[in-house]
């Protein structure tokens, strides 16, 4: 397919865009794009995740509050950077910056994962596996205290309960 704007060079970027809720596609060259401004940060080779939040940010930028007179922005006290450093750059200047930024990260984790709470991700064979382990964990808790308890009757149970959850992890080696 040709460009539909100089119809010399292939077209290698397809725009498609709604107005009024009319779509109207367009086809075009890389000159003709970035003549147009179509190509931006995004279409770069160089696209990084630090692009992507500093683009985001970006967009937070003038909502920003503004500095009153006589009073200093906050930064970070390792690294010197603030917040305004943050978002033009999109990444923070050390580990620290985390806690000194807390506040303003958090909405902008919460809006980029959904969650402001990492909950990993792992295959469902070895996460069936964690869980497992973990339940084999919480249980001889309770056999110990149980124990302690001289609740014998319950130590059983759960010496049962963790006994079965063993031989199905070698059943099931991760």
């Amino acid at each position: 397919m040709m460009c539909e704007e100089c119809g010399k060079a292939p077209a290698v970027v397809h725009v498609e865009k709604i107005v009024n809720g009319n779509k109207m596609v367009l086809n075009l060259c890389r000159e003709c794009a970035e003549k147009k401004g179509v190509l931006d940060m995004f279409f770069q080779p160089s696209f990084s995740i630090n692009n992507l939040l500093s683009a985001l940010l970006g967009s937070q930028e003038p909502a920003l509050p503004t500095l009153e007179l006589g009073k200093e922005e906050t930064r970070c006290p390792i690294c010197g950077m603030s917040y305004r450093d943050f978002a033009r750059a999109g990444r923070l200047g050390c580990s620290r910056c985390y806690s000194v930024f807390e506040t303003r990260l958090e909405p902008l984790l919460r809006r980029i994962h959904g969650s402001d709470k990492h909950v990993g991700k792992a295959p469902s064979k070895a996460g069936e596996t964690a869980r497992v382990r973990k339940e084999i964990e919480e249980l001889k808790k309770e056999l110990s205290i149980a124990v302690s308890r001289e609740a014998y009757e319950k130590a059983a149970e759960l010496r049962d309960k963790i006994r079965e959850l063993e031989k199905k992890m070698r059943g099931n080696p991760a």
